[in-house]
C-alpha cells in the first residue's frame, strides 16, 4: 500500500501513524550514483561489510538520538519482521567494531530503506553502496527511502509522485528477489 509506520520519542507509548509522503524519495537503482571519493574509500576495504549480523545494536545506533521515530514498539514490531526474514541490516565495521548501518525490509524486488546511522565518517555511505550493489545483484527494482535528505540527493535519489510509486511498488512487489 506505500505506507510505512513511525513513533514518536516525545510520546513513546503514544499511537504509531502511518505516513504514504508525496512525492516519496527512491533510488533508480540503475541511475544510483557513488562520488569518486567515497567510491575510493568503499574499494580501499577500510570498512568490513556484513548483513543480519548485528540487528539490534543497527536498530538501537539508528533510534540513539535526540528526536527519534523508533520506539520500543517500532523496534518489537522491526525485530519480529527480522526474525521472519523480512527485515535486515546491513552494517559497516571499522577496526572491529560497528562504525555505520542501516535497516529495512524486503519485499518481493522492493527494499524499504528505514533508517541508518554512523559512528566512523563514510560508514553509513558505504553500508548504502553496500545494499544497492547487493540488490542489482539479485534483481531488485525499487530501493524506497521515504523522503529526501541532502545526504541522500548525492547518491542521485529522485523524488517521484506517489501514483509513480504505487506503479513501481506494484511491480517490485511481484518480483521474486531474496536479500539473503
Amino acid at each position: 500500500m506505500g505506507i510505512f509506520p513511525m513513533g514518536d520519542s516525545r510520546d513513546p507509548d503514544g499511537p504509531i501513524r502511518w505516513y504514504a509522503p508525496d512525492p516519496r524519495c527512491i533510488f533508480d537503482l540503475t541511475n544510483f550514483h557513488i562520488p569518486k571519493r567515497l567510491a575510493r574509500t568503499y574499494r580501499s576495504g577500510r570498512f568490513e561489510l556484513k548483513v543480519n549480523s548485528n540487528w539490534q545494536k543497527v536498530m538501537r545506533a539508528c533510534a540513539d538520538r535526540a528526536d527519534t521515530w523508533i520506539t520500543e514498539e517500532i523496534f518489537s514490531v522491526y525485530t519480529a519482521l527480522h526474525r521472519q526474514g523480512l527485515a535486515h541490516s546491513v552494517e559497516a565495521y571499522c577496526n572491529g567494531e560497528l562504525a555505520g548501518g542501516l535497516y529495512g525490509v524486503s519485499l518481493g524486488g522492493a527494499f524499504m530503506g528505514e533508517s541508518m546511522f554512523h559512528t566512523v565518517t563514510d560508514a553509513s555511505k558505504v553500508a548504502l553502496i553496500f545494499l544497492v550493489e547487493r540488490m542489482n545483484e539479485r534483481g531488485f527494482s525499487l530501493l524506497d527511502c521515504q523522503f529526501m535528505t541532502g545526504h541522500l540527493s548525492t547518491f542521485g535519489a529522485v523524488e517521484i509522485s506517489h501514483e509513480q510509486y504505487i506503479q513501481r511498488l506494484n511491480r517490485a512487489l511481484l518480483q521474486d528477489c531474496t536479500f539473503d
